[in-house]
Order: structure tokens, then sequence, then C-alpha cells
């Protein structure tokens, strides 16, 4: 997701400087109640956390993951709505005349196997559809977003009388394939809860120590696609290629011809990504085949670059296809998959988010924020066609305490995101702060609307 070169000089640079700080909405009376809820709940939320950990679930197949959470938010007094997108949930909590504000939780894992050497850690194994077998495991934090989804519930629903509005609370699938939060709208999310105004979603991240938060304005993280792009030619035995359009020869060169579409037509100063991640083409050693299929992932924050970068692709293919001859009828194709808008705090939100935090949990624990990357997440999908529906990106940190000084000693980093070696710190400190802090950000935004 990142690396420690790009932290480096950001970060010192930065010297752990914060916005500056207006007026909070929360009392600290308000505060120091939901800091005692969270607190009161770390034995339950660590439990949960090592339950989820333990029993990874990818995609949308989140069947056991989803049924917890279910149960828990309806025991608490909320009106669950299940199976959307197949596992996702959302949970709503009606509280008088007010806003409405949406919490996102993912819950889904990775087809990684864990090598973070964790007592509980997975050892969970699938079976895919082709019939071999993929290790799972959370290797980015999805089973403390999980946990703290509950905690933050519960929070909310214990202070009640302090607020006025309806609370709308999501667990989401498939935020690893860039896909959940999407397919939950189109499966009728919103005909099931109302449309939110403000959508506040969070991510743990090992580079920040546990007990600690970060909003920081302006970009977060870039807008993304996942495409197939379909080859065909002419099959044939491979003592004959004169007698094929060969789709190997034809994806070699528009990979090649890939490599020079982002440092040939988006100016420098903006940032995007092009990613050939898989190649899939022929079997046998003595057969030319007649297809083959291009795995394309794209990074972008403007959208007329995400254009730019669609329309070169098109245009690159379609010229190799021709100069190896492909007919009109075998011209390639291409199929969208996933799809997500950049993650962008907005800097009055995040003005506001850092004084209710300082406020709430003392400008000690607050970081200044990791510089934009090009990783992506999904939930803005949620609210994407909404109109004047705002977006609050949180990070979490999950490391040891001594993980900046270390970082500042010696450049290493703990291993990140997607990392085998994955490990959250001290877990039931960075969900009970995650709780702290996103509860605290809700109530604001309850009592500043």
């Amino acid at each position: 997701m990142f690396t420690a070169n790009i932290l480096r000089g950001p970060l010192v640079a930065a010297a752990l400087a914060l916005p500056g700080l207006s007026g909070a909405a929360i009392s600290p009376a308000l505060s120091e109640t939901v800091r005692q809820l969270a607190q009161a709940q770390s034995q339950d939320l660590e439990a949960i956390f090592q339950q989820v950990h333990a029993n990874p679930e990818l995609a949308f197949q989140l069947d056991e993951t989803a049924a917890l959470v279910a149960k828990k938010l309806k025991k608490m007094g909320y009106k669950v709505h299940t199976g959307i997108a197949q596992t996702g949930l959302a949970a709503v909590l009606k509280n008088g005349e007010g806003p409405v504000i949406m919490f996102r939780s993912d819950m889904d894992a990775l087809p990684v196997k864990e090598d973070s050497g964790l007592p509980y850690a997975s050892k969970k194994q699938v079976t895919l559809d082709d019939g071999s077998s993929q290790y799972v495991s959370h290797a980015c934090g999805h089973d403390a977003h999980t946990a703290w989804l509950l905690g933050i519930a519960k929070v909310m629903m214990e202070t009640r009388d302090s607020w006025s509005g309806t609370l709308v609370l999501v667990g989401q699938p498939a935020e690893e394939l860039i896909a959940g939060a999407q397919a939950m709208v189109d499966d009728g999310l919103y005909d099931k809860v109302p449309e939110p105004s403000l959508l506040i979603s969070a991510h743990i991240y090992p580079v920040w120590p546990s007990g600690t938060v970060a909003v920081k304005a302006g970009r977060r993280m870039a807008g993304s696609d996942q495409l197939d792009v379909h080859l065909t030619g002419i099959g044939g035995h491979g003592s004959r290629p004169e007698g094929t359009i060969d789709p190997v020869v034809m994806g070699a060169r528009t990979v090649m011809a890939y490599q020079t579409i982002v440092s040939r037509n988006i100016p420098a100063q903006e940032p995007a990504v092009l990613t050939v991640g898989a190649m899939q083409v022929g079997e046998a050693h003595n057969v030319i085949p007649e297809t083959g299929t291009l795995k394309v992932n794209l990074r972008w924050y403007e959208k007329s670059t995400r254009q730019t970068l669609l329309d070169a692709i098109k245009r690159e293919t379609q010229g190799i296809a021709d100069a190896a001859g492909v007919p009109e009828e075998r011209a390639p194709t291409y199929t969208m998959l996933g799809y997500a808008e950049p993650v962008v705090n907005a800097p009055s939100l995040a003005e506001q988010a850092n004084a209710t935090l300082s406020a709430s949990l003392g400008k000690k624990r607050l970081m200044p924020g990791i510089p934009p990357v090009m990783g992506s997440e999904d939930f803005p999908m949620l609210v994407a066609g909404i109109e004047g529906a705002e977006t609050l990106f949180v990070e979490v940190g999950g490391g040891a305490a001594d993980v900046m000084k270390n970082y500042m000693q010696t450049g290493e980093l703990p291993p990140l995101n997607h990392n085998p070696k994955f490990r959250i710190e001290n877990p039931a400190l960075a969900i009970t702060t995650a709780v702290e802090a996103n509860s605290a950000l809700l109530l604001d935004a309850f009592q500043a609307k």
C-alpha cells in the first residue's frame, strides 16, 4: 500500500504538526462517557477480533462473520438488514429528528497465507471454484474493523440521549475486490436504509502506534479500476505459426505498449499507475491458442486521468490487433470489473474532525496522517450517487509503541498491510481507540448538523 521511502520525507517535515483546531461540539463530559464506554468493552472486542482473525472469509463469502455481527447488533437493539450483496449488512438506529450519518466497516479477508506468529493466527484454507485450495487471512486489519463497528454501535446506543438523528452502520463485503460497496448499492441498500449526508470510515495502519489516530485533509487514496482485456486471434499448431494470429505475441506486445501510456499521456505532476497483474493465455507447448486475457489495474485521482488511461488502453490494444491482422469480428473487447472513486477528505471536515479528536483524545494521540497513496478504498461508492453527501476517512494506529522512533532511527517499518507477517500490536488498545475516536466524530456530526 505504501513504503518507507514515501513516508520518510513527509513525516519528518510534518513533525507531527496538525491543522489549526477550531472548537468541537462534543462536551468534555460526553467525551469522558465515550472513553469509559469504549474501555469497558476492551476485553469483549479483543475476543471478537481474535475470533474473526482466526476464522477469515473472502470477498462476498462472509457467512460466519456477517452472522456474528448481525446477531450482536440485533441484541443491542438495532434494526438489521442482512443479505445485501450476499453477505453485506446494514443496521439502523432511528433516534429522533436530525441528520442521517453512516459509518462503514469492511469485513473481508485476503488470499494470503498468514506468517504473523500470533497464537490465534489463521490456518484456514478454502476450496476455489477450480478445485484448488487457497490460504486465507486477515492481512489488512478488517478483523479489527469488524470489532470496532460493534464497539461503536454500543457507544452510540448507550449515548442516544446525547444526540438526535439516524445512525446507519454498514458491514461491507468484498472491499479487497474494490467491488463490495457498489454491490451493496446495486443490491438495494437504499431501499432498506435512508441516504446519509455524511459517511465515515476508518482503517488500521501499523505505521502509527496503537492508541493513536489521524485525519489528514486532501487526497488520501487513489481511485481504481480493474478491467480484463480480451484478445482473440486464430489458433493453430505450434509448428505452423504462419497460419495463425497468435494472442501470446499480441499479449506480449500489448503489455509492453502499455508501459508508455502513463509517461506519454499523463502530466508528470499528476499521479497515475497502470499495472498488468496477469496475462492468461495458452496451456500447451505446441498449441497456439485462440484467446488470451490481460488483467489490468488502474490508479488515479482525477477522472480526466482515468479517461485518458482507458482511451489509451483501447487505442494501443486495437492498434496491435490491427497490426497482427485481426479481423473486425475478432477485435479486442473489455470487461470493466471493480471501480472505486478516490478517497479525499474535505479540508473543513478534516479540521473539525481534528478539533473533536484533540478535545476527546488529546493532541498527543493525534498523528499527522500518511502522504497520499495509490492504494484504494471503495467505501466512497456507498454515497457516490447521493448529491451533497460527504465522506471522512480516519487512520487508526495499529503499530508498536516505538514504531515511529524506530522508523526515524532506522528507516524501517513493520510489515505493512497485505504482507503475510502483518499484525496489529496491542489490538485491544487499537480497537478501543478506534471506538472512542469514531464515536466522538459521529456524536460531533450529529450535534453539529
